[in-house]
């Protein structure tokens, strides 16, 4: 059986929620080299934001799941 993504992602996800201190952080999501999508997640606001980088758009959600649930969607197309 195959390792979940999903897992992954929210496992990243978290790190960045239970990362010390008050500063926003950043991840970068890829497949195969090729970059998809910039995460941040801002402390203060309890928000991840994600931009798609082929569009340029820009999501923002208050649930890891529905950010990882983006993200996932993201990497498999």
């Amino acid at each position: 059986m195959e390792k979940s993504q999903l897992v992954a992602i929210i496992s990243r996800l978290d790190a960045m929620m239970k990362a010390s201190g008050s500063e926003v952080q950043s991840r970068r999501f890829e497949k195969d080299g090729d970059e998809r999508g910039i995460v941040t997640y801002n402390p203060a606001s309890e928000t991840f934001t994600l931009e798609e980088v082929a569009t340029k758009q820009r999501f923002e959600f208050d649930n890891i799941d529905l950010a990882a649930l983006e993200i996932y969607d993201l990497l498999v197309d």
